[in-house]
């Protein structure tokens, strides 16, 4: 098990649509409890080692995966601490692949694990370009630097979509990495 991250640093929530007292929230889409507009690949307003602990809930799906995903996890890893802790959760491929084969889903299902997939397209943001499970986030976490990855049922900080469920089934990868100290 991971333990606490330092205790000094900013806490960032990317995409969070939840306030939460000792977390400044980084969305791409500005909002009366945003604290940072902008790219969470662009992170260089943001001091190297500057925080204790980056949450992202269904972010990085979002970005594309011939680069642009592997930019955003190098620049979190550059602006925690050592000892930081990064959770993240994503749609997990290999769940959803499972569930949209099997026999017994609706068609109605299927549209639904589709959009899980490939994004709601409820906002030109609402796009998934990379699909991610357990094998291929963990080595993008280590090819960035990170450590002590593991995989976890759920993290229990916000309520968001990493605790999603299809019917009794969690949708969500959850993984938590640390820079090492």
């Amino acid at each position: 098990m991971i333990g606490e991250p330092p205790a000094d640093g900013i806490k960032l929530h990317i995409g969070g649509w939840e306030q939460r007292e000792g977390w400044k929230i980084l969305d791409a889409i500005p909002g009366p409890i945003v604290d940072y507009v902008g790219n969470c690949t662009e992170l260089t307003f943001l001091d190297d080692e500057s925080c204790c602990e980056v949450y992202a809930s269904h972010v990085f799906e979002h970005l594309g995966y011939n680069g642009e995903l592997q930019t955003a996890l190098k620049g979190v890893y550059r602006v925690l601490k050592p000892g930081g802790r990064l959770r993240a959760s994503v749609p997990d491929l290999e769940t959803l692949c499972k569930i949209y084969v099997h026999p017994n889903i609706t068609p109605q299902g299927r549209f639904h694990i589709m959009r899980m997939m490939f994004g709601g397209r409820t906002t030109p943001y609402d796009i998934h370009y990379s699909g991610l499970d357990m094998t291929l986030l963990g080595s993008l976490l280590y090819e960035a630097g990170f450590r002590e990855i593991e995989r976890v049922e759920k993290f229990g900080l916000f309520r968001d979509t990493s605790e999603l469920r299809f019917s009794d089934t969690l949708i969500s990868l959850n993984m938590i990495a640390r820079k090492p100290i």
